[in-house]
């Protein structure tokens, strides 16, 4: 036997198991969920095998006139979900980035120590930490008793069951996913660089946006797509802080396939998440070639 064959052989036999696993625990799943968006929905629930373009344009505009008229709430939903993930990338990113620099100018037994800290939400429940928000942020939580107490309020803030309150949930979920790609992005920076560009009289701000940034970019890019697209379809996070509401486009999901069995409607919404997070992820790709490009 070549080796080439050999390998290609080789190559099969390590892939192989991951590929069919793939196959039929992801696409097939999504291909059922492309076919089932072009159905009518049943009278009781279920599909019915007929076209059904209209379960797309109950969103973005060509409802069935036959039996509904257009309403833009599921169009408001989805760029409201849009926006709370966008300001979800935006608020990790401010804590993220000037941490990721403190840390990275420690002692290593300290870095150490930040990264395990950083780590630590991992090992507990995700639905035990936001049960502690609902308890923090509610009228009777330590937050509005101090604020009462030093009366700097009258009566009690509505914090929670708000999207102020999703965003929080969110920022404090996926702090780490944000942190670990921006740390490993600054963890690389060439610091003689930044020297040299104050050696040639550029000031800090020219300094950061012309040599730190750029290098750093990367890092940022790579955890804002990490966030963004976990962001935009979580329901939990929105069904605990933000009750009945806020609602976003994973709960609107989870309400069409549980309760309304409406599943046509159900998978039309899952494939407008899908297409965004592919348009993110082609835009991540096209903006990481071009990088690599430039710098070749």
């Amino acid at each position: 036997m070549s080796a080439p064959l050999r390998e290609r052989l080789q190559l099969g036999l390590l892939l192989g198991p991951a590929s069919i696993f793939l196959a039929i625990f992801f696409l097939v799943p999504l291909g059922i969920m492309v076919v089932t968006s072009f159905l009518a929905p049943g009278l009781y629930g279920g599909v019915e095998w007929e076209f059904y373009p209209h379960n797309f344009g109950r969103i973005l505009g060509f409802a069935d006139p036959a039996f509904e008229e257009f309403d833009p709430v599921y169009l408001e939903i989805f760029l409201r979900s849009m926006r709370i993930a966008a300001m979800t990338v935006l608020a990790t990113l401010l804590v993220c980035y000037p941490a990721a620099f403190c840390i990275s100018m420690m002692s290593q037994w300290w870095k150490n120590f930040c990264l395990f800290l950083i780590a630590l939400p991992f090992f507990t429940s995700l639905i035990v930490r936001l049960f502690v928000w609902v308890l923090i942020l509610r009228q009777s939580g330590p937050i509005n008793d101090v604020l009462l107490s030093l009366g700097l309020i009258e009566r009690p803030l509505e914090m929670i069951y708000t999207e102020g309150a999703i965003i929080l949930g969110l920022v404090y979920i996926f702090v780490p996913f944000m942190f670990m790609p921006v740390y490993a992005s600054v963890e690389k920076l060439d610091w003689s660089l930044v020297r040299a560009s104050q050696d040639l009289g550029a000031g800090p701000i020219r300094t950061f946006m012309r040599v730190i940034l750029p290098l750093t970019a990367p890092g940022i890019i790579g955890g804002s797509v990490i966030v963004f697209i976990p962001a935009l379809g979580n329901f939990v996070v929105p069904a605990i802080l933000g009750g009945a509401k806020v609602m976003m486009l994973g709960n609107l999901i989870e309400q069409q396939f549980l309760s309304a069995r409406n599943w046509p409607f159900g998978s039309a919404l899952a494939m407008l998440v899908m297409s965004v997070m592919l348009i993110v992820m082609m835009g991540f790709v096209l903006i990481s070639g071009r990088r690599k490009g430039r710098g070749a």
